[in-house]
């Protein structure tokens, strides 16, 4: 049981983020029931506003939908009847989300987890070329935002 980085939702191999949604559900159940969840790799879910949880939530249910995968929203939402999520929605988009738990370290040990998914034959060719191609822009991405800070940092010593 993990919450995948954010960043990998829209790359996620169909198994994976399937199999995501049911994880977001059953967490959210053990939240609902006993208030906390008792598992090493989710337990930082309980050091951030459950609106982060909630919010991420949005992002898979929407990534399921964006590729046309059936899921059963009400599995998750049930446990959070006072929450709207189309107004979640909003707050999804957000770059913030787990900011000390969802960093370049963890994202590294998802892809990991993801490599020796494909390697031992779990994860499909051509979702495991989709999947690199698109972390290979998130990387991109990261390295572009450190350099930027990096200059940022030097002009202000200067």
């Amino acid at each position: 049981m993990r919450l995948w980085h954010k960043a990998l939702i829209p790359y996620l191999p169909r198994q994976q983020l399937l199999g995501q949604w049911r994880e977001l559900c059953l967490i959210a159940k053990e939240i609902s029931e006993k208030g906390t969840v008792n598992h090493i790799l989710v337990k930082p879910v309980m050091d951030y506003p459950l609106s982060h949880f909630r919010a991420y939530a949005v992002l898979v249910q929407m990534e399921c939908a964006k590729r046309g995968y059936r899921i059963r929203p009400w599995c998750f939402w049930r446990y959070f009847p006072d929450v709207k999520p189309i107004l979640m929605a909003r707050v999804a988009d957000d770059s913030k989300l787990y900011p000390d738990w969802h960093n370049n370290r963890y994202l590294s040990q998802c892809l990991a987890n993801l490599q020796e998914k494909y390697d031992r034959g779990g994860i499909p060719e051509e979702e495991w070329k989709r999947l690199t191609l698109g972390t290979d822009d998130i990387y991109y991405r990261q390295l572009h935002i450190v350099a930027e800070n990096e200059l940022a940092r030097r002009r202000m010593r200067a």
